[in-house]
């Protein structure tokens, strides 16, 4: 099983908790991703995505003045940098989310997302091709 490491989104875009969703919103279109972390006295304490925007603001019929800390789910749970990809899919696929903080040594360093963990599998398949045929050409 491979590490989610390599595939882990460092670059981590955080917003205050009191940041409005309309902003987020806006700053999701703008740098084109699905989440944003969520800090509160300079800490990341969660994750607020494009789904919770939909189900959580707009559903709801909010203006999208609601902040993102009163948005976000609380009940996310965090993977480690050294997680395996069966390990994140399953908490994705428990938890009902396509995101999820990474943390090492109880800080976070990372975002993964469902589009990375399909690309790690997808690097991971083509290298046992690639091995395969190494062994079948007799190389």
């Amino acid at each position: 099983m491979a590490s989610i490491e390599r595939h882990v989104t460092r670059d981590v875009i955080a917003l205050d908790s009191m940041t409005p969703c309309r902003e987020a919103a806006r700053l999701m279109a703008d740098r084109k991703v699905g989440s944003i972390a969520v800090r509160e006295g300079g800490k990341v304490i969660g994750l607020v995505t494009e789904r919770d925007l939909v189900g959580r603001v707009l559903a709801r019929g909010d203006s999208g003045s609601m902040p993102i800390g009163e948005a976000m789910r609380t009940d996310l749970p965090r993977v480690p940098l050294d997680g395996s990809e069966v390990e994140t899919t399953e908490l994705m696929r428990t938890h009902y989310t396509r995101h999820l903080l990474v943390e090492e040594k109880g800080q976070v360093v990372g975002i993964i997302s469902m589009r990375d963990v399909i690309q790690l599998m997808l690097d991971d398949k083509q290298y046992l091709i690639e091995q395969l045929q190494t062994y079948i050409d007799g190389r």
